[in-house]
This record gives structure tokens, sequence and C-alpha cells, in this order.
């Protein structure tokens, strides 16, 4: 190099070469605490950087969503289908929950007239994309897997129909023990286990992954979502808040993949947890209170200092958005504005076909008067969530509506079945007045099949048309 070449042709005595080290040490003995204090903190300063960063990344690694993903790397971990089987289920499924009723009231906008009834059909109703995919997933590995034995950890989704036809297929649904805890000795080694659309715990996925089982996970992208936005409360600190049923499938999937967090099902248990957050309290009475719904330790001290929103993807949006609103009005309270993003983050993962159909809900209730409705049909299991918050919008509104799961609940004796929106189950007069032309509206939850609604409707035909014959 032209550093080396020169260097070759300097010529340097001996006198010169002692001058230059001189000059050398002098300049480091002019100094040396100050130069050796400086790389000393230059020194701690990167190896504490490095060991930070290594943490990061060990914590990063070792997350439940990290392990979550190494799972699913499982070449016994199905997520996609089993194509052998596929057009065969597909014509199943079609000959199972289409409808030509429902069909021609799509191409009718949405209006019906048959036998003395007019039915008006909510514009967003039935089954979703993530309850439609999953069925089809479960329906593939049963038909795939025809020599093991095939288990699903839970309802496969929550109606009645579905389940019924798992059943039928052979599909073992795993026993739930008195204390709420499931029995998992039934599956043995090579056996297969279908994860519901509601998801499945992390323990019991990690469960699974150390067996020599094949899963198949049917669970509904909306609901990784959920997953996906806790794993970040947990990264940045902060105690996930949960708008949900901490008893739900759904929600308590979602709790596994946390470290701290706490549910609160309505607005009432969030004015609780707001009260806390800004004025103290009970701190026993809270505890107790939130027993069930919160992470083992929890101390509402601590842990409302920085507070992250998720919530199960099949709550009634206006509620949630009005937990979210009580939340950081409380916390900007707490903190002031400037501050609020560094206590608070909030994601919405109400599913976009939970929202649709609310707000096609909506719609018939507020235009009841001009359609001219007698009362509001809601179809859908009486356990699914999605489909109970459909029956509160006209509830809360004040209009005659009804939630039943199987079209056996409309009976010839002209009385009705229903479920009420705290869960209890009643009977009661159905038409009241069935000598007049009937109108009704109609919206299904999204997982119900539209053949259940074709069949509760067949159910009201039949029942005004005998009515009539008989006058």
């Amino acid at each position: 190099s032209l550093f080396t070449k020169t260097r070759l042709k300097m010529k340097f005595s001996r006198t010169s070469l002692l001058v230059a080290v001189a000059c050398v040490g002098g300049a480091v003995g002019f100094a040396p605490t100050q130069n050796k204090a400086f790389v000393s903190q230059s020194t701690t300063s990167l190896s504490s950087s490095t060991d930070e960063v290594q943490q990061k990344k060990k914590k990063v690694n070792n997350s439940k969503k990290a392990q979550r993903l190494k799972f699913m790397k499982n070449p016994q971990f199905f997520r996609n289908g089993f194509k052998d089987v596929r057009e065969e289920v597909k014509e199943n499924m079609e000959e199972s929950f289409t409808s030509s009723v429902v069909q021609e009231l799509r191409t009718n906008d949405f209006v019906l007239e048959r036998e003395g009834v007019v039915v008006h059909l909510a514009k967003d109703y039935g089954f979703c994309w993530g309850v439609e995919r999953s069925i089809a997933l479960a329906y593939e590995a049963s038909n795939h897997y025809t020599d093991k034995t095939v288990h699903i950890t839970n309802e496969l989704i929550h109606n009645p129909v579905v389940n019924d036809q798992l059943h039928d297929m052979g599909v073992q649904f795993i026993e739930k023990k008195e204390d709420g805890t499931k029995n998992f000795e039934s599956i043995e080694d090579g056996d297969v286990v279908i994860l519901p659309a509601f998801g499945a715990s992390f323990e019991e996925m990690k469960l699974f992954d150390e067996k020599n089982v094949d899963v198949v996970d049917t669970t509904c992208p909306w609901v990784s979502k959920v997953w996906n936005t806790v794993d970040l409360h947990q990264r940045k600190g902060l105690t996930s808040i949960i708008h949900g049923k901490y008893a739900h499938e759904e929600t308590i999937a979602t709790t596994s993949f946390c470290e701290d967090f706490i549910c609160v099902k309505n607005i009432d248990e969030t004015q609780m947890v707001v009260d806390y957050i800004t004025e103290g309290g009970d701190k026993e009475a809270f505890l107790e209170y939130f027993k069930h719904a919160m992470s083992e330790g929890f101390d509402p001290d601590v842990m409302f200092d920085k507070v992250g929103l998720a919530n199960q993807t099949t709550m009634y949006k206006k509620e949630t958005r009005a937990v979210g609103q009580l939340l950081q009005k409380a916390m900007i309270s707490k903190f002031g504005p400037a501050e609020i993003n560094d206590h608070y983050l909030e994601f919405d993962t109400i599913c976009d076909a939970t929202q649709e159909r609310q707000d096609a809900v909506s719609e018939l209730v507020e235009n009841k008067e001009e359609l001219g409705l007698d009362f509001i049909l809601v179809v859908g299991g009486w356990d699914s969530s999605n489909t109970a918050h459909l029956l509160e919008i006209p509830q809360l509104a004040g209009v005659r509506s009804f939630h039943i799961n199987r079209p056996e609940c409309v009976t010839a004796d002209n009385t009705i079945t229903h479920r009420l929106m705290n869960g209890d189950i009643e009977t009661e007069p159905f038409i009241l007045d069935i000598s007049k032309d009937v109108v009704i509206g109609v919206t299904s939850g999204a997982s119900t099949p539209d053949k259940v609604v074709q069949d509760t409707l067949s159910s009201v035909f039949m029942l005004k048309k005998v009515s009539d014959a008989q006058e």
C-alpha cells in the first residue's frame, strides 16, 4: 500500500525514535485517569447496551407468541385442510347448509311474502368467512382421517346443528370435568385433535405439541389477531384489559396468551376498574369480585399504571367503543393528556362480520315502523355470544324480539321457546294476532347455517297457513 511504501523510505535515528516514544508516553501520562475512565465508560455502555438487546431478544424468543409459532411449524400441525376430500366436503356443506328461501330473499331485495307472512331479512346475516372456514377444515379432517380417532377440544362453533353433524361423523368431544377443566386422557398416541374456531389455550397447544398427535387448527384468523394484540401489550409492559366474558372459550384462549390481565364483560365492570384507577378503593373487595376474571397474583395498585385494551371478537361493538372511551378518559385523568400514549393502548379487535350483522339489525330496528314489523327473530346458538348481542339491539330499543336456536322452538300451538337477554329460557305465546298478515324481521348469527333460517321460516309459514285454514 502507499502507507507501507512511504514507511519503508523513511530513515530514523535511534535518538529520534526515543524522542517519539517519549512524546507518546508523555501524552498518555498527561491525563491517564480521564482517558481510562472514558474507555471504561464506553466499554461498560457498550456491554450494557449489548446485554439489553440480548435480553430483549431472549424475551421475544421465549414469548408465548413465539412458542405458538413454533408449535405451528410442527409437521403434525395442519392449518390448510386436506385437498383429497375437499370437493366431497364442499358438496356436503352446500347440501346441508344452503337455503333456497334465503337465496330468494337475497335476490328480491331481502323481502319475501308467503302464506300471509312478510319476511324482511337483515342485509348482513348468517355464516361468516371464518366460521365457514372452520367447518370446512373440521369436516375435511373427519373425512381424511378415516382410520384414526378424531377429537375436538370444544364445540367447533356455537351452533347445535353443526356440532350434531360432527357427533354423527364420529368426532369425539373432549369431556369437561366438574371443575371446568378438560379430560385429555382419552387422547392416545397417533390420534387427531381439532382445535375449534375459538382457538385453544396456550397450555393445550403446548400439550398437543408434546404428544404424538396430528393437530388440525381451525382457529378463526380474527381470534389470532386478538392474540397478537395482547402479545404486543406484554412486549410493551402493559396490563391487558379484555372486554369479554371470562368463561367464554375464546376469552379463555386469549387470556392464556397474556401475562397480566383482567376481563370486564360490560360497562358496569369497566366503571369499577375506572374508579379503582382514578380513586383507588377497597382492594380486597375488588380482587374478590374479579377473582375469576384476572391473572394470578393480580395487583390493581401496580398493574393499572399502563394498560392496553383488546376485546372478544363477538362483543357488541358500541359497548366496546364505550369501554375504550371510559378507560382512555380515566388514564388521561390520572396521567394527563401529554402522557396518555405511554399509559394507554387500544386496538379494535371486533371482527368485521360481527359489526356488519349488528349494523344490519340496527337498520331493521330503525325502520320498524316503516316496515310494520310485528317482531324480530334472531336465529343462532343460545351459547353464541355474537347472536346474543344481535338480540340486545332490538331488546334495548323496545322492539319485540326472540332468540331461538332451532326451528323446533316455534311450535304448532303458536308458542315460542326463546332465550332472554339474561340467559333464561322462556316459552310464551308467539304470534299475538295470527288472523292478520304477519310481518317479521329475521337475522342470524355468524355461526348459523342458512338452512336453519329456512326451516325456522317454514315453521312460521306452516303455523299461519294452518291457522288461516281453520278459520
